[in-house]
């Protein structure tokens, strides 16, 4: 094998992609391989592990290779992240919990300069402070707001920090071409545009490649991989393996020996909560093909019930009809849904809660510990219900309360959030919570409690005019018909408007069109 690394041809486990047939000297040679560019230069290794098949496998692979290295030459460092959103599957999530405890006592004891890290997304960004709090829809394709904030966030400022120490960084993943045609075509993609045969450069961050060392495998090389070589940080793939079974609809996940024995690669392992797909197979298939897991029932309940798929209609009646800055969006007609209101927002807390209370009543003792909320995501849910939307009523911890029959452990509110407390407490005796005037009120009573701290107050008059023009109607249906007849007055200006251009056109030739300028009103 040339010692070059931009002559380093890519190895596929089988030997033959036809055959299938586990082959110890391609495995050598794809050891070598990994040997050879971690040796090349100083640059270190950051491996992505969700505690999957397919990270599993390339971290495995990865940490074979070094530790068959002298011990003189294993100095570069290796980094091993896992992003925990905090929503993860239960069953997952203390998998990989576990795997990354062993592996920093493992590495230490092999020597191999390998720390593992969990990240995690911060406060403020996680997904109860976002849904909870914020009162953002539960992710929908054409609002898919989790991601970034759970997942690609919390990874990309651990690498950032990795290049700024550094210069550059190696992310090492095991991505494969043959998991979708997506996948593959951007693979192939970003190999036109790498410098060298094994690195391509990462698709969003500066100064960082990725090194893909498993991405022509298919499933079954994968599971042949895991299953017949034995996992140097101490953990069992044969219950990687089970798992994966457990997440598998038919309950069907054999023991993969050749390429006419199907795998179970479709197995999805992510987020309980996730409602980017119709239904979560996986936590479905685990309750029902294990009965001793039926205590995540409550949570399959939850992320049904947070589906806007399952009931249009009823997703709707569950959010404002303003949006998160109090104003009206009319399109054809109609007014665009905002975030959840704060009844619903209330309920989901209880909801979450509740599930909470049942695990720890009836789950494994694994479990009994177990924070589907934590009390940091309940403050920062708090501290929103009262600055951002002037809730100043405070329910957060009477709901705690209510639910754990104790008091609320979450920091204390300032003297003055007391006092509007109080306030919002005697205006519900006169009025109804659910009034535009009531609403109003407490955002009137929240500007002046922030204004009267500053020392200069030149934006109070735009603000309180600002809050008069949102809320400032007899009810949410002359709000509506306010707006809708302001958009028509807009959209009839829009008219004159392209009519004028139209024929400013028409009559000079060197006059740009509508279309050319793409007037917008």
């Amino acid at each position: 094998m040339s010692s070059s690394p931009d002559l380093i041809p890519r190895f596929h486990l089988g030997g033959s992609k036809t055959t299938g047939v586990f082959s110890l000297e391609t495995l050598n040679e794809l050891k070598s391989e990994v040997q050879m560019l971690y040796q090349r230069d100083q640059i270190p290794w950051v491996i992505g592990y969700s505690g999957g098949k397919d990270s599993t496998a390339v971290l495995q692979l990865v940490w074979i290779a070094i530790s068959e290295l002298p011990e003189e030459k294993r100095q570069k460092k290796i980094f091993v992240i896992s992003t925990d959103t905090l929503v993860e599957n239960p069953i997952v999530s203390m998998w990989v919990s576990k795997s990354l405890d062993l592996m920093n006592a493992e590495a230490k004891k092999m020597k191999i300069p390998l720390t593992s890290h969990k990240l995690t997304p911060q406060i403020e960004q996680t997904f109860w402070v976002n849904l909870i709090g914020r009162g953002y829809p539960a992710p929908r394709p054409r609002f898919r707001w989790c991601t970034d904030r759970l997942k690609i966030s919390p990874s990309t400022e651990f690498i950032k920090e990795k290049v700024s120490r550094y210069k550059q960084a190696i992310i090492v993943l095991g991505t494969r071409k043959s998991e979708s045609v997506a996948r593959g075509n951007l693979m192939n993609k970003l190999d036109k545009k790498s410098d060298t045969v094994r690195f391509r450069p990462h698709a969003t961050m500066e100064n960082s490649k990725v090194y893909s060392p498993i991405e022509d495998w298919s499933n079954d090389d994968v599971w042949m991989f895991l299953t017949q070589i034995k996992n140097p940080w101490g953990y069992n793939n044969s219950d990687l393996l089970t798992m994966y079974q457990g997440a598998s609809t038919d309950g069907e996940c054999p023991l993969v020996i050749d390429t006419s024995t199907p795998s179970c690669g479709d197995s999805r392992l992510g987020c309980w909560v996730c409602t980017m797909v119709s239904e979560d197979r996986s936590m479905t298939a685990m309750i029902t093909n294990d009965e001793e897991k039926d205590w995540m029932l409550p949570l399959l309940e939850l992320r049904n019930a947070l589906d806007p798929q399952k009931s249009p209609e009823k997703d709707t009646a569950l959010r404002e009809p303003r949006r998160m800055h109090g104003n009206i969006h009319i399109l054809n007609g109609k007014a665009i849904p905002g975030p959840y209101t704060k009844e619903a927002r209330e309920n989901w807390l209880r909801k979450v809660l509740e599930a909470q209370i049942h695990i720890r009543k009836n789950g494994p003792k694994e479990v009994k510990d177990i924070e589907l909320i934590s009390v940091k995501e309940m403050d920062e849910i708090r501290s929103i219900w009262l600055t951002e939307k002037h809730e100043i009523e405070d329910t957060l911890p009477a709901i705690y309360e209510e639910l754990l029959g104790e008091k609320y452990p979450g920091r204390e509110i300032s003297p003055q959030t007391r006092s509007q407390k109080f306030v919002a407490n005697s205006l519900q005796t006169i009025t109804d919570e659910s009034s535009l005037h009531y609403k109003l009120i407490k955002q009137l009573l929240s500007v002046e409690e922030q204004q009267k701290h500053k020392k200069r107050r030149s934006d109070i008059f735009e603000r309180i005019d600002d809050l008069f023009n949102k809320y400032g109607h007899e009810s949410e249906t002359d709000a509506f018909q306010w707006e809708l007849e302001k958009s028509n007055e807009i959209d009839k200006l829009g008219d004159v408007a392209s009519k004028s251009v139209e024929e400013k056109s028409t009559n000079n030739p060197q006059h740009p069109n509508i279309k050319q300028i793409g007037l917008g009103i």
